[in-house]
């Protein structure tokens, strides 16, 4: 009798405050990826400065994410390499100088691992982003005895301030990537990131030929070859290791000039940097792509232009980089934050895939530059939302939560059980007619409490592709 009792209470449901499963239906959960980028080289967002304490860091962090939570935002690109170093504990690479001050030298604990656990509590994203061959900014910054530059010189080609890894020297293309799957395989990352710095910037001539010719006596075309190598590679090998983790690329956001027609560009991102990005997501070489579309919606870099042809290149998702931090900056003298809002509208509404959209950066938002974080809490973001799925690499129905309640004074606490499969859970809830999504949390989370008791619930297990289970539905 006493083995038939703790089985009863195993699978049973423990309702409370009257509640009582339900056949209702409530609406689907809305599907965005609502992103920032966080860069920490010359310590753009973070960390503030080189050499903080840990305390310090740590805290700096948790800020940024509560911020990103406050606002239902549910992805963090967050950068781990920014000059062939690591902002993680690697065997591979130095220790980061943006972080702890002196190449080489541990910010005593680990920032990504710090990352992880934390954005994933307040059921956000984090996307590991990866510069995959700039080895320094400035060729005069000190580095670590394993640096590459002192490791494998051979491979390092100067050029303008810069020291570069030659991407034709298949070393590097290795390191890069074996660098990328050491941090899939021993952090719970939910994406990889790579940005549009495959090989660096030339100045331009008024005729459109560079000033500075990349030192590797390689043709343009054999340059495309490598980086073509490079990313089908990458996409092929992250998803051997554990295939939900999405590969996001962020390309510089005009494919080549004049298209499409009547955009004009000074670089050539096809020829200048050898990414035919174009290719890259046609080929489906990446589960989203964010092309840098960093110009107003009324420009001759229009915009609403560029994300209307992006999104006919393949069937993979394009979520457009928008320059948030150009919100009353210098470098775009006036624009509002009024531009940023109508960029977000735009995204929802031009071309076909699903939604979703990348800031530039987190630190704008951070500080409400223009009122942007007021008006995307009022306007743009009015409840959690799910990262859209990626139904490319395979659909099935997880395991339905077993819910139970409890009564919480006024409120009332739902809890469920650990469904097979689980990445995350969606909490919902009815107020007389109106259904709303309450909360998105990580799996190792099995438990909500509402201030006020709903009319009804759902919990909704999703995996790591995205799926949704049928929901758990109590009402009362």
């Amino acid at each position: 009798m006493l083995h038939l009792l703790l089985l009863l209470t195993l699978i049973a449901p423990v309702l409370g405050q009257n509640y009582r499963p339900s056949k209702e239906v409530p609406p689907l959960v809305q599907r965005e990826f609502r992103a920032a980028w966080s860069a920490c080289v010359y310590n753009i967002d973070w960390p503030s400065q080189p050499g903080l304490s840990a305390g310090r860091q740590k805290s700096e962090l948790i800020s940024m994410l509560n911020k990103m939570q406050e606002l239902n935002m549910n992805a963090l690109i967050f950068q781990v390499r920014p000059n062939a170093d690591a902002v993680y504990n690697s065997r591979l690479e130095p220790w980061s100088h943006w972080i702890s001050g002196t190449m080489g030298r541990s910010p005593g604990y680990d920032p990504l691992a710090f990352c992880i656990a934390e954005a994933h509590r307040r059921g956000i994203e984090v996307h590991a982003w990866f510069n995959p061959f700039r080895a320094l900014p400035n060729a005069k910054m000190q580095t670590a005895g394993n640096h590459i530059t002192r490791t494998h010189p051979k491979v390092i080609r100067n050029f303008k301030t810069y020291k570069w890894m030659d991407i034709s020297q298949s070393f590097a293309r290795r390191r890069a990537l074996d660098v990328i799957l050491d941090v899939v395989k021993r952090y719970d990352v939910d994406g990889v990131h790579i940005d549009d710095y495959f090989y660096p910037y030339p100045d331009v001539a008024k005729d459109g030929r560079p000033k500075q010719i990349f030192p590797d006596g390689k043709t343009p075309e054999q340059r495309r070859g490598f980086t073509d190598a490079f990313v089908r590679d990458m996409y092929r090998e992250v998803k051997q290791v554990k295939p939900w983790v999405r590969v996001g690329i962020s390309p510089f956001g005009i494919w080549r000039p004049g298209v499409p027609a009547g955009t004009t560009a000074t670089i050539d991102s096809f020829f200048h940097l050898s990414a035919d990005s174009r290719k890259w997501l046609a080929e489906g070489w990446c589960d989203y792509m964010s092309p840098q579309l960093y110009w107003r919606i009324d420009s001759k870099q229009s915009f609403h232009r560029l994300l209307s042809w992006w999104r006919k290149q393949g069937s993979r998702p394009v979520w457009p980089g928008i320059a948030t931090s150009r919100i009353n900056s210098k470098e775009d003298r006036g624009r509002k934050a009024s531009e940023i809002i109508n960029q977000i509208s735009l995204s929802r509404q031009v071309g076909r895939n699903w939604v979703g959209h990348c800031h530039w950066s987190v630190k704008a938002i951070q500080q409400n530059r223009g009122g942007i974080a007021t008006r995307l809490k009022k306007e743009a973001y009015l409840e959690p939302v799910l990262v859209p799925p990626m139904p490319w690499l395979g659909r099935s129905t997880p395991e339905t939560p077993r819910v139970g309640t409890t009564r919480k004074g006024a409120g009332v606490g739902v809890s469920w059980s650990l469904a097979s499969g689980a990445r995350k859970y969606v909490v919902q809830a009815r107020y007389g007619k109106q259904w709303r999504t309450v909360s998105i949390l990580d799996q190792s989370q099995r438990g909500f409490t509402f201030k006020t008791a709903p009319d009804a619930l759902s919990v909704t297990t999703v995996d790591a592709l995205g799926n949704l289970s049928r929901p758990a539905v109590l009402g009362r």
